[in-house]
């Protein structure tokens, strides 16, 4: 049931809100002035705040930035029987949802609390997703070798240097390239992913570059890249040790002027751009047999950050068991289920060539298969694929 607080000096105002708006099925408090409404907006949680703007002592346009402050998210509906245009527009700058002039209109006023509703729902699943997706990308670790990264990622977030990534399968090279969006000035801009071992060597110009209509036979428009899809963020092209080696030119002209032409074009596009690069493989050695470029790995790695496997940070596996389990149970609707020191020292006798992906699998099956408490026998039982 969504919950209504109304705040208005006249008691029979009060009243008649309070009964039309339960007859609604909606909770309804009441506050006879600011102070009152204070009182009340921070002892409880509203889905919608109806405010007065004509009050004593304290009026509506001076309470309301403590309305907001207090909740931010919930919607404020402004009401006076003494506004005008300015008025309106002063309320709405201060951040109130909407302004109703009194007499009141049933109609619009139900139809503007429905609005508010929305307008609140829609935020709180906005926050649930952005959660969820935060989450996700969480670097999770308390070893000296992830304070090093967190350390790292700190000094050179906030600059434009170009950083590669290097590190295992499944270490987290990905969470790393996301902290350093987050922390730059680029945060607001796009970050844009490209998997270069998973495109095919003939398309990789096309989807980092873009193409012209009728660059080659299946081109029936023109599409821009990855590169200018990346404009103002970051782009992050994972893997970088499997792009061929005309793609690497064309990178490399890209870093070197700050502009690409589109496959099949002749037209230089300018981009602002911030390009960090991962890799699994050494590219030192893929330098010598002549698969990669040494000027562009020169370009690419101003700043190098390594991310240690799960073998080399073992004193990690506690916190992230926790932290796996309660995201995953969250994610099945579950009870969170606890773990027992026994299974963590059974996990950490694990060797975790799959690294964190794999720990995570593993964690994962144990929450499916086991009890309430996941013990040492179920880690024997149950780690390893069953069969």
């Amino acid at each position: 049931m969504s919950k209504i607080l109304v705040i208005d000096d006249e008691r029979a105002i009060r009243n008649t809100l309070k009964d039309i708006l339960e007859y609604e099925k909606f909770q309804v408090d009441l506050a006879e002035n600011a102070y009152s409404a204070l009182v009340f907006i921070k002892a409880n949680s509203y889905d919608v705040v109806l405010c007065d703007i004509k009050m004593p002592e304290m009026d509506g346009l001076e309470l309301l930035p403590h309305l907001v402050e207090n909740q931010p998210d919930v919607p404020v509906v402004m009401i006076s029987g003494h506004g005008n245009i300015d008025t309106a527009v002063e309320a709405i700058k201060k951040g109130a949802y909407d302004f109703i002039e009194k007499p009141l209109d049933l109609n619009r006023l139900l139809i503007t609390i429905r609005n508010a509703l929305e307008k609140s729902s829609l935020v709180s699943e906005t926050k649930t997703l952005r959660k969820k997706i935060g989450s996700k990308y969480t670097i999770v670790g308390e070893s000296p070798p992830i304070r090093k990264i967190f350390d790292m990622t700190d000094k050179v977030a906030p600059t434009d240097a170009r950083v590669m990534i290097t590190g295992a399968n499944g270490t987290g090279k990905e969470l790393v390239a996301r902290r350093l969006h987050e922390l730059s000035n680029r945060a607001k801009g796009p970050f844009v992913e490209v998997n270069c071992a998973a495109i095919p060597s003939e398309l990789i110009e096309s989807e980092l570059f873009g193409h012209e209509k009728g660059a080659f036979t299946s081109a029936v428009k023109q599409r821009k890249g990855k590169f200018e899809q990346a404009e103002g963020g970051t782009l992050f092209l994972d893997e970088i040790g499997d792009m061929s080696l005309s793609a690497q030119a064309k990178v490399l002209r890209a870093l070197q002027e700050n502009e690409i032409s589109r496959v099949g074009g002749d037209k230089a596009i300018k981009v602002d751009v911030r390009v960090i690069t991962a890799t699994n493989k050494d590219l030192n050695k893929e330098i010598d047999k002549g698969n990669f470029r040494e000027d562009l790995y020169h370009r690419l790695s101003v700043i190098i950050i390594h991310v240690p496997s799960l073998n080399e940070r073992l004193e990690d596996i506690p916190v992230l068991a926790d932290y796996f389990i309660e995201q995953i149970c969250s994610e099945y609707g579950m009870p969170i289920k606890t773990i027992s020191q026994e299974a963590i020292s059974e996990l950490q006798k694990i060797n975790w060539t799959g690294n964190i992906r794999e720990f995570r699998n593993v964690i994962e099956r144990l929450i499916i298969l086991c009890g309430n408490e996941i013990n040492g026998d179920d880690v024997l039982n149950f780690a390893q694929p069953l069969k």
